[in-house]
């Protein structure tokens, strides 16, 4: 009789699933709760196209990666956008590739380049004073959107800047009265916009229908009947200036909430604010960020004083 040799069962590795990895590589990022929600819903999004597409992991290559951006592009997603979801997607293959799940195929892929300038036009001074006049302040509701755009305005705030400010940040500084403010990418509130009487009025007045509030409550809360009295998100704020924009016959696709903050810098420099001074007032990092915002000034002045008008009065 032969012996027979009876082996072990070989284990049949699987390969994880996307929700499996995703949390893998999340547990192994040192970010903040913030960017894991953002890597989270980013990865969720490149998986799905991978899924509709009918393809897998171990089918991707390079061009896969190349056709991805392509998409995001022609979902008409901006270069700023698209090049924020390929981060995560290379920081994904990166991981993937040091723990031997997945070449990295990602490696090398370019972020969209964009094009130079700014997409948002900024208000006139006719509009913003038409803007302002056109907002009922009799209600609760007008008294806020009154507020808030007016602030904006006069302050360059960003829409998460308003949506983070409470009531106990309004304070002072070197004896004039502040709003201090936790900016975009920031974990504190260490910087500050000064709130003029005409900045600070109409925030006064809003919050005087709010009866007894306390300091760490919202500066701005949502009326809506589904979450009234909570902090209001940058999307209701978006909605607030362009319904606001629309009222007065402004919809262009130039002119958003983010309009506003642009307004606020390049009125700085056209009332005689150098580009230091605005630098310092809109909170650029990098004075080559301000100088998006002279150049708006140079061709509105470009066009004011158009050298094709004077040959017209030559001949």
């Amino acid at each position: 009789m032969n012996n027979l040799t009876i082996s072990e069962p070989r284990e049949i590795k699987t390969a994880p699933s996307y929700g499996e990895l995703t949390e893998r590589f999340l547990s192994s990022q040192d970010v903040k709760p913030s960017s894991r929600r953002l890597y989270r819903r980013t990865l969720k999004q490149y998986f799905n196209w991978i899924e509709e597409k009918l393809l897998n992991l171990e089918a991707i290559t390079r061009k896969e990666i190349i056709d991805y951006k392509q998409y995001l592009l022609d979902a008409g997603k901006s270069e700023l956008t698209v090049g924020s979801y390929l981060s995560v997607v290379r920081k994904f293959y990166e991981w993937a590739e040091a723990y031997k799940y997945y070449p990295n195929v990602a490696k090398g892929i370019k972020t969209p380049k964009r094009e130079k300038g700014f997409k948002k036009d900024p208000l006139t001074i006719e509009q913003i004073k038409e803007l302002l006049s056109s907002i009922e302040t009799e209600s609760p509701q007008g008294k806020r959107d009154y507020a808030i755009v007016n602030l904006m305005i006069r302050t360059g705030l960003r829409t998460i800047e308003v949506i983070r400010a409470d009531i106990e940040d309004i304070g002072y500084k070197a004896g004039e009265m502040v709003l201090f403010i936790k900016g975009k990418g920031r974990d504190a509130k260490d910087n500050f916009v000064i709130l003029t009487a005409k900045a600070y009025k109409p925030i006064l007045d809003y919050l005087s229908t709010r009866g007894k509030t306390d300091g760490s409550e919202p500066l701005f809360t949502s009326m809506s009947n589904n979450s009234r009295g909570e902090r209001l998100t940058t999307r209701t704020i978006s909605f607030i200036v362009k319904s606001r924009l629309k009222g007065i016959g402004l919809s262009s696709g130039k002119l958003t909430a983010h309009s506003l903050r642009h307004t606020a810098g390049v009125n700085v420099l056209k009332a005689g604010g150098d580009l230091y001074t605005t630098q310092l007032f809109m909170r650029h990092k990098d004075p080559a960020t301000t100088q998006i915002y002279l150049r708006t000034v140079e061709e509105e002045f470009r066009i004011m004083n158009a050298p094709e008008k004077l040959l017209d009065e030559k001949f």
